[in-house]
């Protein structure tokens, strides 16, 4: 890996957990029930793909790429029959501001204004082409306050990684089960993932897939196969995330990680040990 693969690496552990209180912060939670979505699914499913608009199911499941179809067709398009996607917008975007407020509320606002101003203009130079997710949180308006303007620039970076981990998988061969059942093998507890629709019939074929091609031995155990396949998923997602980081420079970007530091710290305190976004600890 390149000195700006690393970049984009140690970036994303940064700006992963700002996005990331949409999903585990009780005031996330809470706002999305307010707006008659109740239930952790119906939240999850209607605020992220609410970008996109009033879409059915078939551009989630292509996009999201975990869930199994069947899951994802529970979900949409009958949340929109509770919410509108901007009704949506505005609940996920109102609950995590409430959130990071009360996390950071110790930090001064000139801090807080400096860091979404240097990750919007990180964000501000991603390249979107091929990369839905990405280009749809990308053309939302700006946020009025420091707070809404560094959780849209974290959300509109992090989803413009994830299509580009997607691209990647799908590259190398991996479909969304046999990738579930990699993480499991090697470093995710089984529990965070199973909760995405797959049957144990899927889960199976999966793994037995990944023994024919040799990423796992016949007991289920990483080989270095394995390993080494992955290690280049991995290296070519850090690769397409560069850009932002290029644009942004090294000086700017060591004034982000000194920054966001703070933030991020305050984010990672509500993010559960066993989450499954499998985010390394955040460097001291």
């Amino acid at each position: 890996m390149d000195d700006l693969g690393r970049t984009a690496r140690l970036l994303w552990r940064y700006y992963e957990p700002v996005h990331a209180v949409t999903y585990f912060h009780p005031r996330s939670r809470a706002a999305y029930e307010a707006a008659g979505l109740r239930g952790y699914w119906r939240g999850y499913f209607a605020g992220r793909a609410a970008p996109l608009g009033a879409t059915d199911a078939a551009p989630v499941i292509a996009a999201f790429f975990s869930f199994a179809p069947s899951m994802v067709s529970r979900a949409l398009p009958a949340v929109w029959r509770l919410a509108t996607p901007q009704e949506a917008l505005r609940a996920r975007l109102t609950g995590a501001v409430q959130a990071l407020a009360e996390l950071t509320y110790e930090l001064p606002e000139t801090h807080l204004a400096e860091a979404a101003e240097l990750l919007e203009v990180a964000a501000g130079a991603a390249e979107t082409g091929g990369r839905v997710l990405g280009a749809a949180n990308a053309a939302l308006p700006a946020g009025e306050y420091p707070l809404a303007r560094l959780w849209q620039a974290a959300t509109t970076l992090r989803e413009h990684r994830g299509d580009g981990h997607v691209a990647a998988l799908v590259a190398a061969g991996l479909d969304p089960v046999e990738t579930l059942a990699w993480r499991v093998a090697v470093d995710m507890p089984a529990v965070n993932l199973l909760g995405r629709g797959w049957t144990e019939e899927q889960w199976q074929g999966a793994r037995e897939r990944l023994t024919e091609r040799g990423w796992l031995t016949s007991d289920g155990k990483p080989t270095e196969r394995g390993h080494a396949g992955f290690q280049a998923v991995e290296e070519a997602t850090d690769a397409a995330a560069a850009r932002p980081w290029r644009a942004l420079g090294a000086d700017r970007v060591d004034r982000l990680c000194e920054v966001l530091h703070p933030v991020t710290r305050a984010c990672h305190k509500v993010l559960p040990p066993d989450n499954p976004i499998g985010l390394p600890p955040l460097p001291e």
